[in-house]
């Protein structure tokens, strides 16, 4: 189903579109094509045969008008710069819409973390900070977990990184364990999120949730937590779900923490009873009403686009849905929830940790959970006002509500005139 696309050239697509749509100064939007900055890294690592594997490992900064880099690190066999470079471009996008004080980062090894043991990933973590931490800290780049890595990874490169300074600095890392400065309500802020903006969409599209049937595609930490949370919070009905091995469909409704037991317990969801086996492909085309592709990119395609039935597509994973079908998608009036509004839960948190570091305080649950619905409200009526003003849709309404956020900030820093301007600040 996958088509072969550049995800930093859909990202740079992405961008052109919206520069056009706000006549972006062309200096700007040449600048905000391209990351600022980005380090490439061997990674030699002693495994537990004695043996030294070398490791290609990456760190991007995309931009930083904003404040401090952040984005999270993958550990993931097929990684590659450009993935990498798009996902930090969807960072710097992702805080400007929720008006978090940062800017866009990513980091990425290539490796494949199922065949490796716990003290070669640790090793693996701490000589990866030996080689970016040179250009992270908590008021440079904030790292977090990604794909393949969790709060234990988190914790080794806080620590490595400590070691470096001959200090603690939790702040330099989120997504950490409680022990060593993680706050409370991390482990399912990016479901929380959006399962806050899929109750905005419902209202807004005059659905009552509690009669809404829900699909979720992908059923790992995102997935898992927005099927659970769909149902205890908003009363949908969540009729399907799958992994990478398939899924499982019960139109009569699927019990979701059953359905995560037995994944834990067994490896898939595909052979959960009480329901009729499907395949990925096959539960994207479900008539749903909400639809929540939570797993891999490119998933909805032009070639499936007119066959999705759902009313809400709720892009919980990052790039579900390619430009072509973005497009026959709101000719066929689905509400999209874009990716980097629909999963900023996870960063809205990691702000309200790193906050919490850097001010030695301790929030609770409540609080966390209030100041993220706060966030992620303001957002989404952030970019339905924009999708009204510009006559769009919602992915390119939020993408301009959030470079715009980042082209003022540029340029009431001064960048444009000190970048155009050879010699400024070559004074002796």
């Amino acid at each position: 189903m996958n088509e072969t696309l550049n995800p930093f050239e859909i990202t740079q697509a992405q961008l052109d579109k919206v520069a056009d749509l706000l006549k972006l100064e062309p200096a700007i939007h040449a600048m905000l094509r391209q990351p600022m900055r980005e380090l490439h890294v061997s990674l030699p690592v002693r495994m537990d045969d004695g043996s030294v594997k070398v490791f290609k490992g990456f760190r991007v900064q995309h931009n930083d008008a904003r404040g401090p880099c952040k984005g999270g690190i993958r550990f993931y066999p097929g990684e590659t710069i450009d993935a990498v470079r798009a996902l930090a471009a969807l960072m710097t996008w992702k805080t400007a819409l929720v008006d978090l004080p940062f800017g866009g980062g990513k980091g990425g090894v290539a490796c494949n973390p199922k065949e490796m043991s716990d003290t070669e990933l640790e090793r693996l973590s701490r000589i990866y900070v030996q080689e970016v931490g040179r250009i992270l800290g908590p008021e440079r780049d904030i790292v977090a977990p990604d794909v393949y890595t969790n709060a234990q990874v988190m914790a080794w490169m806080t620590d490595e990184y400590s070691r470096q300074r001959g200090y603690f600095v939790p702040g330099v890392a989120t997504g950490k364990p409680l022990a060593v400065g993680g706050s409370v309500g991390r482990e399912d802020a990016t479901a929380r999120g959006s399962v806050y903006a899929v109750r905005e969409a419902c209202e807004h599209s005059n659905l009552n949730p509690s009669e809404c049937t829900v699909a979720v595609q992908g059923y790992g930490n995102a997935g898992s937590f927005a099927a659970i949370l769909s149902k205890e919070m908003l009363g949908c009905k969540v009729v399907a779900v799958s992994d990478s091995a398939g899924g499982v469909y019960g139109p009569e409704g699927l019990d979701p923490r059953a359905m995560l037991k037995h994944k834990q317990e067994t490896g898939t969801v595909a052979d959960f009873p009480g329901g009729t086996r499907i395949t990925n492909e096959e539960l994207l085309e479900l008539g749903v009403d909400i639809l929540c592709p939570a797993a891999i990119e490119n998933v909805i395609t032009a070639e499936n686009a007119p066959r999705i039935k759902a009313k809400i597509v709720a892009e919980t994973a990052n790039g579900p849905t390619t430009p072509d079908a973005d497009e026959i998608l709101f000719k066929k009036r689905v509400f999209m929830i874009p990716d980097f509004l629909c999963n900023a839960g996870g960063v809205i948190v990691s702000h309200l940790e790193w906050l919490q570091n850097m001010s030695g305080d301790r929030w609770t649950a409540e609080q966390v959970q209030v100041k993220l619905q706060h966030r992620i409200t303001e957002a989404f009526h952030d970019t339905l006002r924009a999708a009204s003003l510009h006559e769009t849709d919602n992915r390119t309404a939020a993408y301009a509500v959030a470079v715009t956020r980042v082209a003022e900030a540029m340029k009431v820093r001064g960048w444009l005139y000190s970048y155009m301007c050879p010699g400024l600040d070559a004074k002796e």
